[in-house]
């Protein structure tokens, strides 16, 4: 055997000294690139998920930056230099002109020093898409557009197939075999690399797989065809790189939907290594992103079990039986108090895990001294028959007695269980939507006004004239708005307005509720429809019998239950709750504060590795 020559040895030394660093990179700050976490802006396909694991994505990034800027492996002197590549490349494509199997195209202007992003290693060559290919273009529909489907037949990939990681063909159309010759120029083999090239998935790629033979694809994915087939690997993960995306989104044409021209696409600068550089640049990036695959794993694990954690353990507080299990549980939550509330989703469960405390009346003591909740009642409903008797209020049809099992769970003594009929003054639908028009009517509050069970003022106009002889349709302080329609998220969403009287008016898809501050609290009854079990038994069970947009009408919620106490506690459990609230908002400012420095650590990292 040859013994390896001074300048082989030094390589291979390069070589695993750059190797050793990027991985260096990599397993030195496990912590950032797991901890940078965020809130996504929209959930991926297939996924509910709301957090985007942002340091894993940004090292995924950096990995293909390097990759592409021959910064993750280190350079054989010994290999053969890209621009003899080339030269076969263009030496091959000649051939395939002059045997007309494909078609001449345009000379490309050759690329200016201008034009290159960086500057690359020895050996490595910028080179537009279009000279490395023999074919580059897209698919098209086919005569009929779906009505051309079969049920089974030749595959015809849609933008919704291509992915990074591979087709997925859960949503696949299929033609039939004589659509599949006439459509001849859209027909797709082996090596090929596919691009999405229109709409949010612009720059989506993948190599059509050996296993699927062949198929036809649409006029929203182009077909990259190499000259070298064994360069496919690279220039897929060249595409996916942040080099080229940037380019992809950066020269996208059309107005109304994003797209990419063959004219565009051919020109693409790409960075061209040599071909057994490319090879270990393949295998380097499949090795660091089995890396990401376990660090994302794991991550996903953890937050998984920490989220049940969470959830086991508020639940332990509002199961408690007395006092003295609900101080034994809160003793062992509080112990580890600082590890359990670390993300959003675990404070917003502390939120509601408080308000559902508030109505089990857990939060604060009872005292003895205090009116029963049934005084309150009788004097709520003599109030209301002396609106109707002066005619301020309609007579409504009473309501049936409550039964033992309609209650959800058992309350203090002095507590009721009531409707919200009887803990309120009257409940009223708003103005129709038809009057929303002109610039100098009354503003009216509509559903996005409602935010955390306060109506925010602000709100489109309404005529005066629609509600001049409706006073009723004035909002006070202190009213409740209740959402009765929309989707299933958004229905029951209720706050309360804190604005001055008689300004603002309320959508019709609103209704308002009520009422007496010397009876009820408005704030008690607004944190009580906005526990979790109030959605879960007063609501929900309404929601699902709707077919389409749901709409759970004043009529069902006047007969809502509501836990109501004595008018004191109703306000010492305001207090407490604003109290608690403000400790979670604090905790949770803490939070994103935290979660900013690491994101913008992982920023830097990137940065440092690739400048």
């Amino acid at each position: 055997m040859q013994q390896k020559t001074s300048q082989q040895k030094n390589s291979l030394k390069d070589e695993k000294i750059k190797s050793s660093s990027i991985e260096s990179l990599i397993t030195d700050n496990i912590e950032t690139w797991t901890s940078a976490v965020k809130k996504k802006s929209a959930t991926g396909r297939g996924s509910n998920k709301k957090i985007e694991l942002y340091g894993i994505k940004k090292l995924r990034e950096l990995i293909l930056e390097l990759a592409v800027r021959g910064k993750l492996v280190a350079q054989d002197a010994n290999d053969e230099p890209a621009s003899v590549l080339l030269e076969r490349i263009a030496t091959e494509k000649a051939q395939l002109v002059a045997d007309n199997k494909i078609k001449n195209q345009k000379t490309l202007p050759a690329i200016t020093d201008k034009e290159m992003p960086f500057n690359l290693p020895g050996g490595w060559a910028f080179e537009r898409l279009g000279n490395l290919t023999s074919r580059l273009g897209s698919g098209s529909t086919p005569r009929g557009g779906k009505n051309a489907y079969v049920d089974k037949g030749v595959i015809f990939l849609r933008s919704q197939n291509v992915w990074n990681d591979g087709l997925k063909l859960d949503d696949t159309a299929y033609i039939s075999d004589e659509t599949h010759h006439k459509m001849e120029n859209t027909r797709v083999f082996p090596n090929d690399v596919l691009l999405n090239i229109t709409g949010a998935s612009l720059g989506r790629s993948t190599i059509f797989p050996k296993a699927l033979v062949t198929a036809n694809v649409s006029q929203h994915v182009t077909v990259i065809r190499l000259i070298h087939p064994s360069i496919c690997q690279y220039l897929h993960l060249a595409i996916m790189s942040p080099l080229v995306q940037e380019l992809a989104w950066g020269r996208q044409v059309g107005m109304a939907i994003e797209g990419l021209s063959k004219k565009v696409l051919e020109q693409f600068e790409f960075p061209v290594p040599p071909l057994e550089e490319q090879h270990r640049i393949v295998a380097k990036v499949d090795e660091l992103m089995l890396l990401c695959d376990l660090f994302e794993q794991k991550t996903e694990s953890s937050i998984d079990a920490h989220k049940t954690l969470v959830e086991v353990l508020l639940t332990t507080l509002t199961d408690s039986k007395n006092s003295d299990e609900l101080n034994k549980n809160w003793a062992r939550v509080s112990e580890f108090f600082d590890i359990l509330f670390t993300t959003e989703h675990s404070i917003d469960q502390l939120k509601q895990t408080i308000l559902q405390l508030a109505v089990m009346g857990k939060l604060v003591a009872q005292n003895e001294n205090d009116e029963p909740a049934s005084k309150l009642l009788e004097r709520i409903a003599a109030e209301k028959e002396t609106l109707i008797k002066d005619k301020k209020i309609k007579k409504q049809k009473a309501l049936p007695p409550i039964t033992d099992e309609e209650k959800p769970f058992s309350v203090p003594s002095g507590w009721e269980w009531c409707r919200i009929y009887d803990a309120s003054l009257f409940t009223e639908y708003g103005t129709s939507e038809k009057a929303f028009e002109g610039n100098d009517g009354v503003p009216v509050l509509k559903m996005g006004d409602i935010q955390s069970g306060k109506v925010y003022h602000g709100g489109q106009k309404v005529v005066p004239s629609t509600i001049k002889d409706l006073p009723n349709l004035y909002l006070k302080y202190g009213d409740i708005l209740y959402n009765r329609t929309n989707s299933a998220e958004l229905v029951g969403k209720t706050g309360m307005f804190e604005g001055d009287d008689d300004i603002f008016t309320f959508a019709s898809y609103l209704i308002r509720i009520r009422c007496d501050f010397e009876k009820v609290a408005p704030q008690y009854l607004t944190l009580s429809m906005q526990t979790p079990l109030f959605k879960k038994t007063q609501i929900d069970p309404h929601v699902k019998q709707q077919c389409g947009q749901a709409n759970v009408n004043g009529t069902i919620m006047k007969s809502m239950l509501i836990s109501i106490p004595s008018l004191s506690e109703q306000y010492r459990i305001v207090n407490k709750v604003e109290e608690l609230m403000t400790l979670c908002d604090q905790l949770k400012t803490r939070l994103n504060e935290s979660q900013q420095s690491q994101l913008h650590l992982a920023d830097a990292l990137i940065e440092q590795a690739v400048n």
